[in-house]
């Protein structure tokens, strides 16, 4: 797909949009790769219990509220893999400045909801599985809801022209999607080390996941705000509603 020619007027030399060529240009696939590469293990569980049921394995008391019900945890699994994954390539600055970033979008957010939706009904309806206990239940009630409501957020935003406000929720409900990822890096160095975590110890190392997802989230939102990715805030009223010369480009338009 070819590029197109942005309308927007040329940034001024100090605006902190404009690149200083005496500053390093960062890989911009750099944080899509890491992004990617932490789903691979949750991936991988995934695509192991897709197996499972697919292919009628032994039933144990681990698994068999998948069997029981299978539809959540399958629709749950597709949703979370074609939403991180794509989600993933939305960060890269390449790809915003093409149309694809505003197709792919219409499939992100679609995948997202069917992966909170599904999570919030593993959440209440399934037996809780071990380690598990009412805590963490309700902190995955929250999130999932908090996930499902950021997307929608993000969509009005988009609907009525707000760029800025639709990537800091869609960053956020990301870094909630992306919780498993990290969790890996949480629970497993405590497993190897002191042993299988108890309820209490792994509700904590759970959370502890999510959290640094969202702290990070929001570094990455306020570093975009620092930069100017969006242009000027305007004042008082949305950015597809601001005036021509203080509107985003295009570029920062799909993004």
């Amino acid at each position: 797909m070819t590029g197109f020619r942005s309308t927007a007027p040329p940034l001024a030399d100090g605006d902190p949009r404009r690149h200083d060529p005496r500053r390093p240009r960062r890989p911009e696939w750099l944080a899509p790769a890491g992004l990617i590469a932490l789903t691979l293990v949750p991936m991988a569980a995934g695509s192991s219990r897709l197996a499972q049921l697919g292919t009628g394995a032994e039933v144990t008391a681990e698994n068999a509220r998948f069997f029981d019900s299978p539809v959540p945890v399958i629709a749950h699994i597709v949703g979370s893999t074609v939403f991180l994954l794509l989600g993933a390539l939305q960060f890269a600055p390449a790809l915003r400045r093409r149309r694809w970033h505003r197709w792919s979008g219409r499939v992100v957010a679609p995948a997202g909801l069917v992966s909170a939706a599904s999570g919030l009904w593993m959440a209440i309806a399934y037996d809780l599985p071990a380690n598990s206990g009412l805590s963490l239940m309700l902190i995955r009630i929250v999130l999932g809801s908090a996930m499902a409501a950021a997307i929608v957020i993000a969509f009005l935003a988009i609907r009525r022209g707000d760029i800025r406000t639709h990537s800091a929720w869609m960053t956020r409900a990301y870094a909630i999607g992306l919780g498993a990822g990290t969790q890996v890096l949480t629970i497993l160095p405590w497993a190897l080390v002191v042993g299988e975590p108890g309820e209490l110890e792994y509700t904590l190392l759970m959370a502890l996941g999510w959290a640094i997802n969202l702290a990070v989230a929001e570094v990455v939102i306020r570093r975009r705000e620092r930069r100017g990715m969006f242009g000027p805030r305007p004042s008082g009223r949305a950015d597809a509603t601001a005036s021509p010369d203080h509107r985003p480009t295009d570029a920062a338009r799909l993004s």
